[in-house]
């Protein structure tokens, strides 16, 4: 259970500028988390607006021996790159970093829309032969073990991975509220991915913050078992239970994270059968928190938008509004990958108006149409 790794999505920053880097905090944090033992450092080429990468270059690659840490990247699939910028932004990303090999190389981002196009026969990752790429960057010894981050459903990470048995890991969110999420799918993921063989990376622990803190019930329900002990710490404990994990990433952005991770970490036990349900009912009283609760969801069971599960579209529309930042959850994304792989639809064009009735005869129009709306304007 000892796979904590240093996510750089949100690391310290001056004031407002994304792009201006606390590195005498950043730099603390990096050497707690290697002085605790531990080495997976996760980046991407357009965090913190394309900086992180070179963040760090000088907070990590420039004050430590290669070989005391591993770092992962990842190409911007979603930039939509033509082919022949593809092997000048990998030499970008190993310049930024300041390495000649990056020891973990993931595809950013793969989905529906971008694997399999909204046709279903195939997307930009096709087109600019992407996976080629990846596989001759690993014979060539400049991406030491390749794979790709997935956001869309089981059905199309099993297409992926049978087409691509090449790989050796693939990077999914994995938390306790994502675990049943109807569009996120992360038990089912989960399991395609070691039915496959293949190991996995989890990111979204604490899906981006939102469960760093619950309803006071259910933070009640967790702090009577473990007084002493962070939200977060929950959530952590739940995702180093899994098996075949290379690291279970954290987005960290102070030193006081650090160290709540670490102290965690180096604790964790495999939860008991009473802390087991005492997590699931903290998540059922989550989910009671959002503007459309679950017992509202039943009432939708059996009706579809498009070919959509009207459960899955109204789930994911409340639990973002329920989240720090509602328009930043992997949740909205979900959706215009679902509308591609069931219906073939473009959710950045004119989507057929469709009319929602209940078995009651009640018109929950209105509704669906703020979901879809709301979902459709906060997708990036």
């Amino acid at each position: 259970m000892n796979n904590l790794g240093f996510g750089a999505m949100r690391m310290p920053v001056l004031g407002d500028d994304t792009t201006a880097f606390d590195y005498e905090q950043l730099n603390q944090m990096v050497d707690t988390f290697l002085d605790a033992g531990y080495t997976y450092f996760d980046t991407s080429f357009v965090y913190h607006n394309g900086t992180s990468e070179q963040a760090m270059r000088k907070a990590l690659v420039e004050r430590h021996p290669r070989d005391s840490f591993t770092i992962a990247t990842k190409f911007p699939t979603f930039m939509n790159l033509p082919e022949d910028q593809v092997e000048a932004t990998f030499q970008k990303q190993l310049d930024n970093l300041g390495v000649d090999y990056v020891d973990y190389y993931l595809l950013h981002n793969i989905q529906t829309v971008l694997y399999c196009g909204i046709d279903g026969k195939g997307g930009i990752v096709q087109e600019t032969h992407l996976f080629d790429h990846l596989k001759r960057w690993k014979e060539e010894g400049r991406a030491k073990h390749i794979g790709f981050s997935f956001h869309s459903s089981a059905v199309v990470l099993d297409r992926v991975l049978t087409e691509h048995p090449e790989v050796d890991f693939v990077q999914i969110a994995v938390n306790p509220i994502d675990w049943d999420s109807e569009f996120v799918q992360a038990a089912q993921c989960y399991e395609v991915i070691r039915r496959h063989g293949k190991r996995v990376v989890i990111m979204e622990m604490v899906k981006g913050g939102g469960l760093a803190s619950l309803p006071v019930d259910a933070e009640a329900l967790l702090k009577a078992l473990r007084p002493d002990e962070s939200i977060a710490s929950w959530s952590l404990r739940f995702s180093l239970e899994m098996q075949d994990v290379i690291a279970v990433l954290s987005g960290m952005s102070t030193l006081q994270q650090v160290e709540d991770n670490i102290v965690t970490t180096k604790a964790a036990e495999p939860l008991s059968a009473v802390e087991v349900d005492a997590l699931w009912k903290a998540m059922a009283l989550y989910r009671e928190s959002a503007p459309i609760t679950p017992v509202q969801l039943k009432a939708f069971e059996g009706i579809t938008w498009n070919n959509v599960p009207v459960t899955a579209i109204l789930q994911a529309y409340s639990i973002c509004q329920i989240q720090p930042d509602p328009g930043f959850s992997d949740d909205n994304n979900y959706f215009k990958n679902a509308l591609a792989e069931l219906a073939h639809l473009d959710m950045a064009g004119e989507l057929p108006h469709q009319q929602v009735v209940l078995p009651n005869g009640e018109d929950a129009t209105p509704l669906v149409d703020e979901a879809v709306a709301w979902l459709k304007a906060h997708s990036f």
